[in-house]
C-alpha cells in the first residue's frame, strides 16, 4: 500500500468550470468520503453555488474550531481523568503514569488525528505534517514562551534524556521516509523505543531516589556537604499536566462549549479517585450503561457497523440498546445513591472507551475537513498538517505550559514540551502504520510531499540539535534571549515552508 503526500486527483476539481465540479467530486475516487459523517466536498461543490463558496469556507472554519474544542474538552475533562483513575487502580507510580496513561491523555488529539490520517493514502501527508509541525511548534514557540515568561535553569539529565530520545525518534522517521517504506518490524520499533524510554524514566527515578536516600544517610552521619540533586530530579515532572487544554477552553465561546459538555456528561462516565464517592452518580451512571455503548456502536466506522443487521433481521444498535438497558436495571437495583459499588472502577474503563471513541470521531472529521480545505485552496496536506492541524492540537499545551511557568513551575512546563511530543511521534507514526500493515500489505510505502516534507523534517532535526548543543553551553539556563531565538527560528521555518509550498523555493529535481 502507498501512503503519500502528493496531490491526489481530487485537487483537479479547482481547474474545472463551476458546473462540472459537482459531478467531478461525485465520480472521482479520491474525492469519495471514506470516514466521517459529513461529506464536506459535496457540500462545498454541490450544495453551495460557486459564488457562495466563501460562505461555505467560513462555515467550515467555524466548524473546524468547534472540532478542535471538542478534541480538547473530551481529552482534558473525560479522557485524562479516566486514564488517571485507571492508573490509580493499577497502583502505578507517578513517573510511570506520567509517561504512559497521562501522556496518552494529553497526546490523544495528536495521536488519533495521525492514525486517522495514516488510514487514507491521500491524507497521510496531514499526519507527517502535523507530527513534525507540532514538534517544531512545541520545541520552539512553547519552549520559547516559557523561557520568556520565567527564565530558569532546566533539569539537566531529564532534559538531555528527553531530547536524545526525541532526536532518535525523528532520525528513525527520517530514515524511513528516505527509504520510502516501512515494514512491520520497523513500525513495532516505534513502540519498542517508547518502552525503552519509559524504562529509562523508571530507572532514572530509582537512581535519583537512591541518591536522595544516600544523601539523607550521610547527613544523619554528620556530613556537612549537601549535594544538589534538584536539577537532576525526575520528580520535578511526575506527570504531564492532565488539564493541558483547560486554559484553552476558557477563552472559547461558552455558548458552544455548554451543549458539547452536556452531551459528554450524558454519555461518558468519569471516575474520580480523589473524591470520597469517587464521583459515583447512581442515576447518571446507570444511564451511561445505555448511552456509552450506543455511542461506540453508532460511531464505529462512521455508523456503518451499528446499522448492520444480525442475520439480516435484528439491528446491532437495537441489541446494544437492550443489553445496556438490562445492565442498567441490574446496577440500579443492586446499588445505592450514597455508596459506589465495588466494581465502580469498571466505569473508568467504559469512560476511557467512550471518550476515545468521541476523540476518534472528531479527529476523523478534522482530517476530512482539512482535506477539503486543501482542495479548495490548492494546498498540500503537509502544509495543512504543519499549520492548522499542528496549531489546533498544540495551542492548548501552549497556554497550559505558559500558565504553569507563570505559577513558578517552568521545569515542569519545559519537561512537558519534550516528554509529550515523544509519545505523540512514536505512537502517532507507530500505531498509524501498524494498523495499515495489519490491514493491508507487509510493507507500507511512504513518500514525502516533495521538498516541503524534507524542509519540515530538517527543521525539526535542526531545532533539536540546537537545543542539545546550545542549552548545555548556557549551563542549562534558559533566559529571555534564548526564548527570542526560538521564536525567531520558528518564524524563519514557517516563512521557508510557505515559500516552498508556493513554489518560490525549489531544488532542481525535487
Amino acid at each position: 500500500m502507498l501512503l503519500k503526500g502528493t496531490a491526489d486527483e481530487c485537487h483537479l476539481v479547482m481547474n474545472l468550470s463551476a458546473d462540472q465540479r459537482c459531478i467531478f467530486v461525485k465520480t472521482t475516487p479520491d474525492c469519495a468520503q471514506e470516514d466521517g459523517f459529513v461529506d464536506y466536498l459535496r457540500i462545498a461543490f454541490c450544495l453551495f453555488p460557486f459564488h457562495l463558496l466563501p460562505i461555505a469556507v467560513f462555515i467550515f472554519i467555524l466548524w473546524l474550531l468547534f472540532l478542535f474544542m471538542a478534541l480538547g474538552l473530551t481529552a482534558s475533562k473525560f479522557f485524562c481523568p479516566n486514564l488517571s483513575a485507571i492508573s490509580t487502580t493499577l497502583r502505578l507510580t507517578h513517573n510511570v503514569a506520567g509517561v504512559t496513561f497521562l501522556a496518552l491523555g494529553n497526546g490523544a488529539p495528536d495521536v488519533f488525528s495521525a492514525m486517522v490520517a495514516f488510514s487514507r493514502p491521500h491524507t497521510a501527508g496531514l499526519a507527517v505534517g502535523a507530527l513534525f509541525g507540532a514538534g517544531i511548534f512545541v520545541t520552539t514557540v512553547v519552549a520559547g514562551c516559557v523561557a520568556l515568561v520565567k527564565p530558569f535553569t532546566v533539569a539537566s539529565r531529564p532534559f538531555l534524556r528527553d531530547v536524545i530520545f526525541y532526536m532518535a525518534a525523528v532520525f528513525w522517521t527520517f530514515v524511513i521516509l528516505y527509504k520510502h517504506q516501512i515494514t512491520l518490524l520497523e513500525a513495532l520499533g516505534y513502540i519498542g523505543l517508547y518502552v525503552v524510554y519509559v524504562l529509562t524514566v523508571i530507572i532514572s527515578a530509582y537512581i535519583y531516589s537512591r541518591q536522595k536516600h544516600s544523601l539523607h544517610g550521610s547527613l544523619q552521619s554528620g556530613s556537612t556537604q549537601t549535594p544538589d540533586f534538584r536539577s537532576d530530579s525526575d520528580d520535578e515532572n511526575p506527570s504531564y499536566p492532565s488539564g493541558s487544554i483547560q486554559d484553552y477552553e476558557k477563552i472559547l465561546s461558552f455558548i458552544h462549549q455548554l451543549p458539547l459538555e452536556v452531551l459528554m456528561l450524558l454519555t461518558v462516565p468519569v471516575v474520580d479517585p480523589d473524591k470520597d464517592d469517587r464521583n459515583w452518580k447512581r442515576p447518571l451512571n446507570c444511564l451511561h450503561l445505555v448511552t456509552g455503548p450506543l455511542v461506540c456502536v453508532l460511531t464505529f466506522l462512521s455508523g456503518k457497523y451499528g446499522l448492520l443487521y444480525i442475520e439480516g433481521e435484528f439491528p446491532v444498535w437495537a441489541l446494544t440498546l437492550i443489553t445496556g438497558l438490562f445492565l442498567s436495571a441490574i446496577v440500579f437495583c443492586t446499588t445505592t445513591n450514597e455508596q459506589p459499588p465495588r466494581y465502580h472502577f469498571i466505569f473508568s474503563l467504559l469512560g476511557f472507551l467512550v471518550s476515545a471513541t468521541w476523540i476518534s470521531m472528531a479527529a476523523s472529521e478534522v482530517v476530512s475537513l482539512l482535506h477539503t480545505v486543501g482542495v479548495i485552496f490548492s494546498l498540500s496536506n503537509t502544509v495543512l498538517g504543519l499549520t492548522l492541524l499542528a496549531w489546533g492540537n498544540s495551542i492548548g499545551d501552549c497556554f497550559s505550559d505558559i500558565t504553569i511557568a507563570r505559577q513558578g513551575y517552568p521545569r515542569m512546563a519545559i519537561s512537558a514540551c519534550f516528554g509529550g511530543i515523544i509519545f505523540n511521534m512514536l505512537f502517532g507514526v507507530g500505531l498509524g502504520c501498524l494498523l495499515q500493515l495489519f490491514n493491508h500489505h507487509p510493507v507500507l510505502m511512504l513518500e514525502l510531499e516533495g521538498l516541503l516534507g524534507w524542509v519540515l523534517a530538517g527543521a525539526l532535526g535542526l531545532s533539536l540539535v540546537l537545543s542539545f548543543v546550545l542549552v548545555p553551553l548556557q549551563r542549562f539556563h534558559l533566559g529571555r534571549a534564548y526564548g527570542v531565538f526560538l521564536l525567531l527560528f520558528y518564524i524563519f521555518f514557517l516563512v521557508v515552508a510557505l515559500l516552498t509550498e508556493f513554489g518560490k523555493l525549489h531544488i532542481r529535481g525535487v
